[in-house]
C-alpha cells in the first residue's frame, strides 16, 4: 500500500475513534432504564432507537455466544453475508460488513477522497460521516431540501460536476422521514451513477417497507447501499451495518479496511442472525411503531403544530406554533430528544417510543400550550 494511503488510513481510524467517543460518550449510568415506560422517569427520545428490541431470539443468541468468543468468527461472518445475500438476492461478495452502517458511510468517503473533489448531500440529513469526510479533504457541498422537506434530486442532480466524486442520499432522510417513491429514485439513480458514486443510505425503510433500490446494485457499478440492524431490530447498541455493491466495488472497499468485514463481534453477529428469524418481533415493532407515531402526530395536530408525515421512526415537526421552547419544556417534565438539525430553524425531531412514551409526551405539551 502507498504511504499516502496508509497515512490516510492511519487519520480516519483515529478520527473515528475521537467521533465516536465524543459523540456517543454520554454517561448511560445516570438513565434509570428500567422506567422508561412509565411517567416518572425519564424518557429518550433523541437517537431514533426502537424501545423494544433488541428481540427476545437475539437476545438469547447473544448471551449464549459470549462464550465463543474467545474465538475468531471467520465462519459466522461468512454466513452472515449469505444470509443478507440471501434477503437481497445477491451472493456474499456483494456485501460488507461493519460496525453499524455509519462505520461503513465513513469508509465510502474513505475510498471516495483519494481523489481531490467534493461530496453533495442534502441539508438538513444524516452528518455523523460528515466531518471524517471533510479532514480527509473531501468537501461537503449541501442542497436544500424542497419546500415538503424532501431531498432535492433534481437540484443535486444538476449539481454534478467533474469534481463530484459522490452523492449521498438518505432515503427515508433523517431528520425530515420524508421519502422519494421508486419510480423517481430509479431515474435518479439512473442519471447519478453515470457521473460518481452514488451512496444510498437505507437505515429506515424497514418500517413501512420503503422501496430499496437493493434490485439495482446489478445495474450500476457505482451504486452503493447501506443498511443496518440498529432500527427495527433493536440493535443500535451492538452494531452491526452492511453495504451492499458490486464485488469489484466491495473487494475495493474491503482492501481499505485493516482487516475485512471484522467490525462487529461474535455477539453481535450472532445476535443478527437471530434476529433475521424473528419475524413475529419485527412485524410488532413495525405496528407499534406506527401506534405510537399515530399517538404523537394526532396530539401535535390537536395543537395546531405543523408536521411532516413520516414514513421512519421519528417525527419532524415546526415548535414556532407552540407557546414555549420544545426542547427545554419537555427536558423539565423528564423527556429527552426533541433538537434542531436546521440553523436558525423552529423544526425539531423527536423519536418515535412506546405508545406510553408518546401519549406522555402529547399530555406534557397539552400542560404548556
Amino acid at each position: 500500500m502507498q504511504r499516502r494511503q496508509l497515512l490516510k488510513n492511519s487519520a480516519f481510524a483515529m478520527l473515528s475513534f475521537s467521533m465516536a467517543r465524543d459523540l456517543m460518550g454520554a454517561p448511560l449510568s445516570t438513565v434509570d432504564r428500567s422506567s422508561l415506560s412509565n411517567n416518572t422517569g425519564t424518557i429518550i427520545l433523541r437517537a431514533n432507537e426502537n424501545p423494544h428490541g433488541p428481540s427476545p431470539l437475539a437476545r438469547v443468541a447473544m448471551q449464549e455466544a459470549v462464550a465463543i468468543s474467545n474465538r475468531y468468527q471467520w465462519d459466522m461472518n461468512g454466513l452472515l453475508r449469505e444470509r443478507i445475500g440471501a434477503l437481497t438476492n445477491h451472493s456474499r461478495e456483494h456485501i460488507t460488513l461493519g460496525a453499524g452502517s455509519s462505520e461503513l458511510l465513513g469508509l465510502v468517503c474513505l475510498w471516495a477522497s483519494y481523489q481531490k473533489g467534493h461530496v453533495l448531500a442534502s441539508e438538513p440529513t444524516f452528518k455523523l460521516w460528515m466531518p471524517a469526510a471533510r479532514k480527509m479533504g473531501l468537501a461537503t457541498q449541501l442542497i436544500p431540501l424542497t419546500a415538503s422537506k424532501h431531498n432535492d434530486l433534481d437540484r443535486m442532480l444538476a449539481s454534478i460536476n467533474g469534481d463530484t466524486r459522490l452523492v449521498y442520499l438518505c432515503n427515508p432522510n433523517n431528520p425530515t422521514g420524508t421519502a422519494h417513491d421508486r419510480q423517481t429514485l430509479e431515474k435518479f439513480i439512473a442519471q447519478a451513477c453515470k457521473s460518481c458514486i452514488v451512496l444510498v443510505d437505507e437505515a429506515y425503510t424497514d418500517y413501512y417497507d420503503t422501496a430499496s433500490l437493493a434490485n439495482l446494485i446489478n445495474q450500476h457499478p457505482n451504486l452503493i447501499i447501506a443498511k443496518t440492524f440498529s432500527k427495527v431490530y433493536g440493535m443500535a447498541g451492538a452494531r452491526v451495518g452492511y453495504l451492499l455493491a458490486q464485488p469489484a466495488m466491495i473487494k475495493t472497499l474491503n482492501e481499505l479496511q485493516a482487516w475485512a468485514n471484522a467490525g462487529p463481534s461474535a455477539v453481535s453477529m450472532r445476535g443478527a442472525l437471530a434476529a433475521m428469524d424473528d419475524h413475529t418481533f419485527v412485524a410488532f415493532c413495525k405496528a407499534e411503531n406506527h401506534k405510537a407515531k399515530e399517538i404523537f402526530c394526532n396530539g401535535l395536530a390537536e395543537l395546531k403544530i405543523p408536521f411532516i408525515p413520516s414514513v421512519t421512526s421519528f417525527v419532524y415537526f415546526d415548535g414556532a406554533a407552540y407557546s414555549k421552547p420544545v426542547p427545554s419544556f419537555l427536558q423539565s417534565h423528564q423527556i429527552l430528544g426533541a433538537r434542531s438539525f436546521e440553523e436558525n430553524s423552529t423544526w425539531l425531531r423527536l423519536s418515535v417510543g412506546t405508545s406510553a412514551e408518546m401519549k406522555r409526551v402529547v399530555e406534557v405539551l397539552k400542560m404548556g400550550r
